[in-house]
């Protein structure tokens, strides 16, 4: 199969190894430091199910180079979406599809805008995986991909993404709602990569910590109240759930604190923005991730200024 990973970051460049391992034809889309790594001396995994080095393939910033893919791996950060998108056509065939592996619960109806519903998949990632140096990712845990139609069928072109991702020893799994498991996510997204980020905490910090759960389960009510807005309804048993879960990941630093110590822009607006919004326009408020919203939206405002000077 013919692949095009856009954002071979720490998420895109660990799928992208393991399809290019399993025979693929995998195209890297990088930039900056990265890309001239992965160019000088190919993309390094670490991960405990096998470290891989990947030489034999494209690693380029013009995605036009790839020619049309059968897939594409949609991994760019969700403030890039819309841009990202946008430089699509080249890859495009009668059957090329795409499949956002992002974090939020709307890039993949942005996709679909440009290119279509029938051709966009949203996925879901459950993996903890970091860019550890330009070239370099290493994979600590999980690894599995929840994707599905938006509409909740399963066409033939979507068992084919399941069947190269099995291929290649990927955990996956196709799923009729995968709305819901979006927020499902967005239940842990939203409350630990923004109180991480702003209390340089880990998980681990955060779920012994009483005043930093209170806050995440404080978020997550009102994750759950922007869910019904749009129709979806997540028992609040899974409040529990998210917490025990959590307890489970140890010194993990989510992937906002990550991209704060890396002088990175945060993905704010996909973690809490979208919960203020959604709640805004029922005539509800959000007060936690008001704050979470405010305080991430200056500190994100102060990243893009020091990268720009």
């Amino acid at each position: 199969m013919r692949i095009a990973v856009m954002g071979a970051g720490a998420v895109g460049g660990y799928f992208g190894a393991r399809l290019a391992a399993a025979s693929n034809d995998v195209t890297f889309v990088a930039r900056g430091l990265h890309l001239v790594a992965l160019r000088r001396e190919g993309l390094h995994l670490e991960s405990p199910q096998g470290n891989l080095q990947i030489r034999d393939a494209l690693f380029t910033d013009d995605p036009a180079r790839a020619g049309v893919v059968d897939l594409v791996l949609f991994c760019v950060k969700s403030y890039d979406t819309e841009a990202a998108a946008a430089k699509l056509s080249s890859l495009i065939g009668d059957r090329t599809i795409i499949l956002s592996l992002q974090n939020g619960v709307d890039n993949a109806d942005k996709i679909a805008q440009r290119w279509g519903n029938q051709r966009t998949l949203a996925g879901v990632v459950y993996i903890g995986s970091e860019l550890l140096q330009p070239g370099k990712i290493k994979h600590s845990s999980g690894g599995k991909i929840v994707f599905g139609e938006l509409d909740g069928q399963v066409h033939e072109t979507t068992q084919a993404v399941e069947r190269a991702l099995s291929s290649a020893r990927i955990s996956c799994e196709v799923s009729r709602a995968i709305r819901n498991i979006q927020w499902r996510k967005l239940l842990w997204n939203a409350p630990f990569c923004a109180i991480s980020c702003l209390t340089h905490a880990t998980v681990k910090e955060i779920v012994e910590s009483e005043s930093l759960t209170k806050l995440a389960l404080d978020c997550m009510t009102e994750v759950r109240a922007a869910a019904k807005t749009q129709a979806i309804d997540l028992d609040p048993a899974l409040f529990e759930q998210t917490i025990n879960f959590s307890k489970t990941l140890g010194d993990f630093k989510p992937s906002m604190l990550q991209d704060l110590e890396a002088g990175k822009p945060l993905e704010y607006e996909a973690f809490n923005g979208i919960v203020v919004e959604l709640l805004r326009r029922a005539g509800k408020e959000a007060p936690t991730n008001q704050v979470f919203y405010g305080a991430l939206k200056y500190l994100d405002k102060k990243i893009r200024t020091e990268r720009s000077q």
